[in-house]
């Protein structure tokens, strides 16, 4: 696959990336598990395969996550040449503390688990659920630690992720971040992140799509996964999901390859993360990243309805 540069950074990408929260066993956000087995098997296929990017967190699986990766690397005798970690400083998860300190300790942890000593991409990740957003944007705050961390060598590149678009078009405007990360709000049924995308294109700011498929249910179906954005689903709400399916139905497409090509056809995306817990999943992507898209379905999808709310608003947050 071909590489694509994080601004002016070495660091280079392919066009899809592969999200690793499920393999941290996350059932209260995705609603089943991931064993050690399982969560092996799909790394050891990501790495096998063409794609040289995967994205974790310090608090993915309160850890898990990062335990995994770093176990299937070491088993491996060390990453593929020119693969890149992605990885977030993340709050403490008990108090919200997200001050200067604990962005250190986040690194610190993350580096140990994984098993190196530096990553190609460093986010702070998820401001919006911390006690104290001061914490983080003030001078001294997290965001002034994570470019210390760039300075020192520790990450190559230096990106924010989350998902609320209100805060985090603000603090994106005042920071030279060389990457973004915001999940669920730019897919089939949700375009808030429009004008947030448009800014970060125009300044050089690389888009990481996370979520294509609205918490899955775009990849896995209406009736298999009732649920949009990580939240239940009533009838109304997934009728935009079904007329979806409809369409790619008649013109004998996956509904998913035509969720995850939305996201990987648009010039801005430097990007799309998909998250993945089986191996066969990790092909699948693949194959629906390729898979030929008649212009007549292009076409009737553009005219569908979507939404410009916040996705998440309702949502129950729970972290594991």
């Amino acid at each position: 696959m071909e590489r694509r540069a994080i601004g002016k950074t070495p660091v280079a990408i392919t066009p899809i990336m592969f999200g690793t929260s499920a393999l941290g066993h996350m059932p209260d956000t995705y609603g089943y598990g991931v064993d050690e087995g399982r969560a092996r098997a799909t790394l050891d296929a990501i790495f096998a395969g063409p794609v040289n990017c995967l994205d974790t967190s310090n608090n993915y699986g309160f850890g898990r996550s990062e335990i995994r990766i770093g176990e299937a690397i070491r088993a491996r005798g060390g990453l593929p040449e020119g693969f890149v970690i992605s990885t977030k400083l993340d709050r403490e998860m008990e108090t919200g503390r997200f001050d200067s300190g604990q962005a250190r300790r986040s690194i610190e942890q993350s580096l140990g688990r994984l098993g190196v000593d530096k990553v190609g991409l460093l986010h702070l990740h998820d401001p919006e659920h911390a006690a104290s957003l001061d914490e983080i944007t003030r001078e001294g705050g997290a965001l002034d630690e994570l470019f210390k961390m760039k300075e020192e060598g520790i990450a190559d590149a230096v990106g924010l992720a989350m998902g609320r678009v209100d805060m985090m078009f603000p603090i994106l405007k005042e920071r030279p971040f060389d990457a973004l990360i915001n999940h669920n709000r730019w897919t089939l049924l949700n375009r808030s992140a429009d004008e947030m995308f448009d800014y970060a294109s125009t300044r050089g700011i690389a888009i990481l799509n996370a979520a294509p498929f609205a918490g899955g249910v775009l990849a896995k179906g209406a009736d298999q996964m009732p649920k949009i954005s990580y939240s239940p689903a009533d009838e109304t709400a997934l009728a935009p999901v079904r007329q979806i399916e409809a369409l790619a139905a008649r013109h004998g497409v996956a509904p998913g390859a035509v969720a995850l090509q939305f996201s990987t056809r648009d010039p801005r995306i430097t990007a799309t993360i998909v998250g993945v817990s089986r191996p066969d999943r990790v092909h699948e992507m693949l194959e629906w990243n390729d898979m030929s898209l008649p212009p007549e379905l292009l076409e009737a999808l553009a005219s569908l309805p979507y939404s410009m709310d916040d996705p998440e608003a309702h949502r129950d947050y729970r972290p594991g």
